[in-house]
């Protein structure tokens, strides 16, 4: 179980890492291009974007979220202080954070 989730996280960071350095090659040359190197640079954006998005939309990703949420649920429920004491911890972030505003 663990195994798939390590490709599974490590195809996501390959496609984040994938995007963000296709948007930074889009930032950076901005200004060094000319129209058409841009309608390119664009253009692969672009796809890099769609292409990450339908991955991330898929219906593979859903269920293995949903396997993940289960898996969760059946440690909580063997272990439910563990449970109660991450809920607190989270809360107390959460209010942390609000009360810096």
């Amino acid at each position: 179980m663990f195994k798939k989730k390590d490709k599974i996280e490590k195809n996501i960071d390959q496609d984040v890492t994938l995007l963000a350095d296709t948007l930074d090659e889009v930032l950076q040359s901005a200004g060094d291009k000319s129209r058409d190197e841009l309608d390119k640079i664009r253009s692969k954006a672009q796809g890099v974007l769609r292409e990450t998005r339908a991955r991330f939309n898929s219906e593979k990703l859903s269920q293995q979220a949903r396997d993940a949420a289960a898996t969760a649920n059946g440690y909580v429920k063997d272990n439910p202080w563990y449970g109660v004491g991450a809920g607190a911890a989270i809360g107390i972030v959460i209010g942390v954070l609000l009360g810096r505003r």
